[in-house]
């Protein structure tokens, strides 16, 4: 068996104008923050069953092309290969995840929500206040 390929967002986006099956592998947290792919069919990751069926008794054609999308090809890979495992023929995975593809101008939706904060502070463009005196300490 050999490792699905990794295509460019701009190639795996053609492949899925001619009919490829897009399977996004990311988190709903994950859409949410980032953004989504109009017509793209949600799975997870950790069930592939509940689309593809079971390993022995695919629910969709094993020669169907499918493009696999996650938020990098650290969740797309591994989804890859198991379904070229499962003796899907045709599979391949985006380099450079969602947003590879976002930045090469394919269909994506806008975040719905705010990413997670970082650790680091706002920078306010309110003027510091002034801090209250203290007393002296007592010794």
């Amino acid at each position: 068996m050999t490792t699905p390929p990794l295509q460019t967002a701009t190639d795996a986006g053609a492949k899925v104008a001619d009919g490829a099956l897009l399977i996004d592998v990311r988190s709903a947290g994950g859409r949410a923050a980032h953004g989504e792919i109009p017509g793209a069919t949600l799975a997870d990751r950790n069930d592939l069953d509940a689309l593809f069926g079971p390993a022995g008794n695919p629910a969709i054609s094993l020669d169907t092309p499918v493009v696999v999308v996650c938020g990098s090809t650290n969740g797309s890979g591994p989804v890859a290969e198991a379904l070229a495992q499962r003796g899907y023929t045709n599979v391949s995975h985006v380099d450079g995840g969602f947003p590879a593809w976002k930045d090469a101008g394919l269909p994506a939706s806008d975040p719905v929500e705010a990413p997670a904060p970082s650790a680091e502070p706002a920078a306010s463009h309110e003027p510091a206040a002034s801090p209250e005196p203290t007393a002296p300490a007592r010794p």
